[in-house]
């Protein structure tokens, strides 16, 4: 029996494909830190646009609440943006995850370079049909229950107590109406408008929180002892 024929039980990496898969896992790196910034520039228009329409709707006492109701706007835009970015973001830091866990990993633990589970087929597979792993509004909601729900809470609670407390109390209801109407549109369906435009981010953040990646995995407890902390400090 002629053994060339014979396929290797174990693949064996070249001290070369070492090298090559280590400057793949810095370009993944460098891709994820990529898209990373820039999910954090889009959280800074949204904070910078938030913060510009609580000053014009609080500079005085004549001031009309509308850009708190027309920052919500383009906060939404601001996150589809971001929605999106999150999107290759994840797509990139997952690559570098599965290089880790897979490559990395065995290294760490004296064991060598390991091929048995198959990550280095998926990963070629990925890399030949690339793939999203994640949906838009799975990282919508990502966002909002990160980010963009404290931003939009922050503007319902400055524009509720723009239409209660400023520039005075409200003596009646009929005051609030007369605060939120906007030209011929009347209070009541500014604010039913709103309501409608908060609730729905607050379905697409419960809803895909339930379908988050990872929800139904069992979490180790938290150890008393941080032994990275420890390995860390005893090398100081």
């Amino acid at each position: 029996m002629d053994d060339s024929t014979t396929p290797p039980s174990r693949p064996v990496f070249s001290a070369a494909d070492i090298g090559a898969l280590a400057h793949l896992y810095r370009a993944e790196i460098y891709r994820s830190t990529v898209w990373r910034t820039r999910l954090d520039a889009t959280t800074n228009w949204a904070v910078v646009a938030t913060g510009i329409a609580l000053s014009v709707s609080f500079s005085s006492a004549s001031a009309s609440p509308l850009p708190l109701a027309l920052v919500g706007l383009l906060v939404a835009v601001f996150l589809r943006i971001e929605a999106r970015r999150y999107r290759f973001f994840d797509f990139w830091r997952i690559r570098a995850h599965v290089l880790e866990v897979h490559f990395f990993g065995p290294i760490l633990r004296g064991q060598g370079v390991r091929v048995d589970n198959g990550w280095n087929e998926i990963l070629y597979q990925d890399y030949q049909h690339p793939q999203l792993h994640i949906t838009f509004w799975e990282a919508a909601g990502r966002r909002l229950r990160r980010n963009y729900g404290w931003i939009f809470a922050i503007q319902v609670a400055a524009y509720i107590g723009k239409l209660l407390i400023h520039p005075t109390p409200i003596a009646s209801w009929s005051e609030v109406w007369q605060r939120a109407a906007i030209g011929p549109v009347p209070g009541q369906i500014v604010l039913l408008a709103g309501i409608i435009f908060h609730a729905t981010w607050l379905t697409i953040a419960f809803v895909t929180y339930k379908s988050r990646r990872g929800a139904d995995r069992p979490r180790p407890p938290r150890p008393r002892k941080d032994a990275v902390l420890e390995l860390a400090a005893s090398g100081e």
